[in-house]
This record gives structure tokens, C-alpha cells and sequence, in this order.
């Protein structure tokens, strides 16, 4: 296969920000740099495992007495695969495995479990709305996931019946960065397209954005949903893109369209 141009690429010369925890923010970064993208990473949202304890043991230990298990993320559900690798030989029968959107769901798939997930979508909405989740006479069902959370899926999952336990495997935390770093970053190279997957990146970026004097208003944010999306015009941030599914490449795609609109003046950022 023929080794495009360099000036033939969708978003040649263009200034990414990537906000994204790691490894996926380098993941990512490089994706758009195939494309010719100027890509930089500052995650704005770190992750580290909780210490085990005897009471995320005994939820591991017991893991057989689930007939429904829920990874809310790939991170969760990558540290829920070595908690088995460590407590469970043999991982347990019986169980229904679900990931919250593709990606987690991949995660789970690729240790040999049997996963679904939403049919369209990413979100806990979405994954709520598979009709054998509407109701769970009295099921055990364990939610794996950060330290702090959204309540929906365990709130709607109890409102339909189920006994729902949380497991939180690990905190998140937003990483300390010097003015200088800041400055670097977002205003001296001023990126034209901020990726920001949560609404906790986002709120992180207003913060920081503040501190350094630097004017979002122009940049396209990335966010993963109309909620965020939301979020971010209540923030006074009016340019919002959301992708068609949070793959690296579709996001990378959305990008290159929203900014190829902007520039033909169309105003067109949904």
C-alpha cells in the first residue's frame, strides 16, 4: 500500500490536545499523528489500583454467588481480570459478564468471557437499556468500577429488583501540573481541538484553563455525550463535537470533520 503524502492527510498541521488518563492518551496521540496531526498529551485525570483489603477479597472470593458482573470501564475491568488471575484458576460459571460500551467490553471478551454490552452506545444509559435488565428479581448483581461514580447503574439496577453490590478497584485523582507546563500547553500551543472524555476531564480543564488565563471558548472539545456536551455550553464553551463511538479512529475522524466545517465556515460543531 502507497505511504500517503504528508500534506494529503486529514488533519496535517493541525494542534491536538489529548486529555485522556494514560496509556490511552499516547494511544490516541499517535493515531492522530498518522494523520498529520501536531498531537500533545497532558491527562488531566490519573488512575491508580486500591490497596487490596479484606473486603474487596471476600467480593472477589464469593465472585460465584453474582449472576451478573459490570465493568463500568476498560480500566476497571483490566484490574477486575487480574484479581481473577489471582483468586480464580478457574474463572467461575454462571455468570453474565457486561462492559460498559465496546471498549470494556473488548477487554472482558479478551480473557475468554462470554460479554455483552449496549447495542448502540457507550454510555450506562445505553447499556440499561438491554431488555434483560429490566428486571432482576432479587439477582445479585456486582458493579465494578472507580472509587467515585456515577450511582445510575447501581441506583436503576436496585429500582428494578436486583440486590446490587459496588466493588471500586481503584481512585482517580487529577495529576498536579506547574503554571509553566500549563501555559506550554494551552495557550502557547494553543490547540484548536481539546480531547476531553468525561466530565470530570472537563470541569479539570475549566479549572486549570482559569489559572493560565487561556480562552476555551474558541476550541472544539471532544466529549462522549450530549450530557457532557451539556456540561460544557453551561460552562459557556459553545464548540462541542461527539464522536460516533469512542474508538481512536472514529474520534480521530470527528475530529478532522468538525475542524474541515470550521474552516468553511459553516459554524456546524455538533
Amino acid at each position: 500500500m502507497a505511504t500517503p503524502r504528508p500534506d494529503s492527510l486529514p488533519l496535517v498541521g493541525r494542534r491536538i490536545l489529548i486529555c485522556r488518563p494514560q496509556p490511552e492518551a499516547d494511544r490516541l496521540a499517535e493515531v492522530f499523528r498518522e494523520a498529520g496531526a501536531d498531537a500533545q498529551v497532558l491527562p488531566l485525570i490519573a488512575r491508580e489500583p486500591l490497596p487490596e483489603d479484606p473486603a474487596s477479597r471476600t467480593l472477589i472470593l464469593n465472585l460465584d454467588e453474582f449472576s451478573r458482573v459490570i465493568a463500568v470501564s476498560p480500566y476497571a475491568a483490566s484490574l477486575l481480570l487480574e484479581w481473577l488471575d489471582t483468586w480464580w484458576p478457574q474463572t467461575p460459571s454462571g455468570i453474565q459478564w457486561y462492559g460498559v460500551g465496546a471498549g470494556t467490553a473488548a477487554v472482558l471478551a479478551g480473557y475468554g468471557l462470554n460479554t455483552r454490552q449496549p447495542k448502540t452506545g457507550h454510555t450506562s444509559e445505553d447499556l440499561l437499556q438491554l431488555p434483560e435488565l429490566a428486571s432482576l428479581d432479587h439477582e445479585k448483581v456486582l458493579v465494578v468500577r472507580g472509587q467515585e461514580g456515577r450511582e445510575l447503574i447501581p441506583q436503576t439496577l436496585e429500582e428494578r429488583g436486583a440486590r446490587v453490590t459496588v466493588l471500586p478497584l481503584y481512585r482517580r485523582y487529577r495529576p498536579d501540573y506547574d503554571k509553566t507546563t500549563l501555559i506550554a500547553m494551552l495557550n502557547n500551543f494553543s490547540p484548536e481541538a481539546i480531547i476531553t472524555l468525561s466530565g470530570e476531564t472537563l470541569n479539570n480543564l475549566i479549572a486549570l484553563s482559569e489559572n493560565t488565563g487561556h480562552n476555551l471558548e474558541d476550541t472544539l472539545l471532544v466529549v462522549p455525550v450530549e450530557r457532557i456536551a451539556e456540561q460544557a455550553r453551561l460552562a459557556g464553551l459553545r464548540r462541542t463535537c461527539i464522536p460516533g463511538s469512542l474508538a481512536d479512529s472514529t474520534i480521530v475522524a470527528a475530529v478532522a470533520e468538525q475542524l474541515a466545517s470550521l474552516d468553511g465556515g459553516s459554524g456546524n460543531t455538533k
